[in-house]
């Protein structure tokens, strides 16, 4: 029997989750009143029952308190019940941003602003998203993208830890994307802007690519990126961070920066095992 707690930020993405792993055989059941939810786990574990993976939903109620929640979860392991928990994230402006396109009220600030529930909410949680075996950061998620790190998990059981990395290129003349945690300069090297030949290309042609990584520099500079980031991610994934943005910038974000950032992501690539994502947001043919 596998079961799978799944609980997280109101917004981040749980019923979401509760529907993949329906589709993936779970028996999934969501919002079952805290009374009844170790009668629940009794009679799915009880010997004769044909269910072999279930899937509970919990989340904070206004009319309920989480740590009856929390009491019972700590009950049901030390009575030898084995479960996992995941937990279901977002940052704060991903939430509210949510919560104004589907007009909702947060369910702990039903009259108020919707920050003051997601930050009064995220207090209350944050005791068993310690307790977390999965923590999914559903910020940047696409639902293909989710979809496949809910695969990863709970049905072909890979080895998990929590860190999503997402390689990003951009332009400095758009702006410095908002979600970065580091962010990288490659206007050092020659624009291939300036060449007939290249200015309509982007670094996702070979032209444009061979051209930027003929010069020393630039495998100079994406040996050292490499060197830091291998130091610096098994930190982050200690510290308990689950995501990471690389951004790659240049003048347009076309063509150096798309380089690099396809180049550093082929050399993470097989490396580590958390998980990678690459995206291109100013080189014309993708955009988020």
């Amino acid at each position: 029997m596998r079961f799978v707690v799944v609980t997280g930020m109101s917004g981040g993405g749980k019923s979401t989750a509760l529907r993949m792993l329906e589709d993936s055989g779970y028996y999934c059941v969501d919002n079952l009143p805290v009374p009844l939810i170790e009668k629940f786990v009794e009679l799915t574990v009880s010997p004769g029952t044909e269910i072999t993976k279930v899937a509970l939903g919990l989340d904070v109620r206004a009319d309920q308190s989480f740590n009856d929640v929390e009491k019972i979860l700590e009950k049901l392991k030390a009575d030898g019940y084995r479960f996992e928990i995941l937990f279901m994230d977002a940052g704060d402006n991903a939430l509210i941003k949510r919560y104004k396109e589907t007009r909702r009220m947060h369910p702990l600030a039903p009259q108020g602003r919707v920050a003051d529930g997601v930050d009064r909410e995220r207090k209350i949680l944050e005791a068993i998203k310690k307790k977390a075996d999965y923590v999914i950061d559903t910020s940047n998620l696409l639902t293909r993208e989710l979809k496949e790190e809910m695969d990863r998990i709970f049905v072909r059981n890979e080895e998990y830890n929590s860190l999503i990395v997402t390689v990003l290129s951009f332009g400095f003349k758009n702006g410095i994307p908002v979600d970065a945690d580091l962010v990288f300069d490659v206007r050092f090297l020659p624009n291939p802007f300036y060449i007939d030949e290249l200015k309509n290309k982007t670094g996702n042609d070979k032209e444009v690519r061979d051209y930027v990584m003929s010069f020393p520099e630039a495998s100079d500079f994406l040996q050292k990126l490499v060197d830091m980031l291998q130091f610096l991610i098994p930190n982050y994934i200690k510290e308990g961070k689950h995501q990471l943005v690389i951004g790659i910038g240049c003048t347009g974000g076309r063509h150096r920066s798309v380089t690099l950032a396809n180049e550093l992501y082929a050399s993470m690539k097989e490396q580590g095992n958390y998980s990678l994502k690459l995206y291109h947001r100013d080189e014309g043919e993708k955009k988020f």
